[in-house]
């Protein structure tokens, strides 16, 4: 089973992945760990991306697909893959669709978890850092018995700049502009499944479990 994972910032996405591999019995590939394997093992596209990182530079379209195609050709994506952070552009998608073909491979489902905005920015600007420990809280969902004090050290509980509102709502317009040409993509594919992200974590997991394995009957 080939799937991409697709999400906003606040949607869920790494804890339905882990829920998902581990269910599925196949590898999740995040362009993170992707990238930090290819520049431990020293290989050429790895020692080229890590250029580019250290100069604080995006990773080359190019690049990147090298990577993502090493990655794939790897054994453990033999009975399939969980594809997450990539593809994050329209070229990237059409990339991938090209070299899961040059695999003898084709993506199964592309999985978009769908959450409103309103409650993305209660989940991403909800979290609370102790100046003193770096205990970390959430208003709504891990709250301090007491405001703004830290329960293990009796420290101030503050808000990362990062966590703000405004900077929160910039970063998921900038998101949502991008992901939705990708979702308008992967629409004509007839690959596109959007599952709502508001439900209980278990019944995402389910949601998504549910459609991939309704499609292997």
């Amino acid at each position: 089973m080939n799937i991409v994972l697709m999400g906003l910032p606040g949607a869920g996405k790494g804890t339905q992945a882990a829920r998902i591999v581990d269910e599925l019995n196949i590898p999740h590939i995040s362009t993170g760990d992707m990238f930090r394997a290819a520049v431990k093992e020293e290989t050429p596209l790895g020692l080229e991306a890590k250029s580019y990182m250290d100069q604080g530079q995006l990773v080359p379209d190019r690049v990147t697909i090298g990577i993502v195609r090493e990655r794939l050709g790897k054994d453990d994506c033999a009975n399939g893959f969980l594809l997450d952070g990539f593809p994050r552009t329209v070229p990237q998608a059409e990339a991938l669709d090209e070299l899961t073909k040059d695999l003898g491979r084709e993506l199964d489902h592309v999985i978009y978890i769908e959450v409103d905005e309103d409650e993305l920015l209660k989940r991403l600007t909800g979290r609370r850092i102790c100046r003193d420990c770096g205990a970390t809280y959430h208003v709504l969902f891990a709250p301090p018995k007491v405001e703004r004090v830290c329960d293990r050290c009796g420290g101030e509980l503050y808000q990362r700049d990062d966590d703000r509102v405004e900077t929160v709502a910039n970063r998921l317009k900038v998101n949502m502009e991008q992901t939705e040409k990708l979702l308008q993509y992967y629409q004509k594919t007839g690959k596109l499944h959007r599952v709502d992200g508001k439900q209980p974590i278990e019944h995402v997991t389910d949601s998504i479990l549910s459609l991939i394995r309704g499609s292997e009957k």
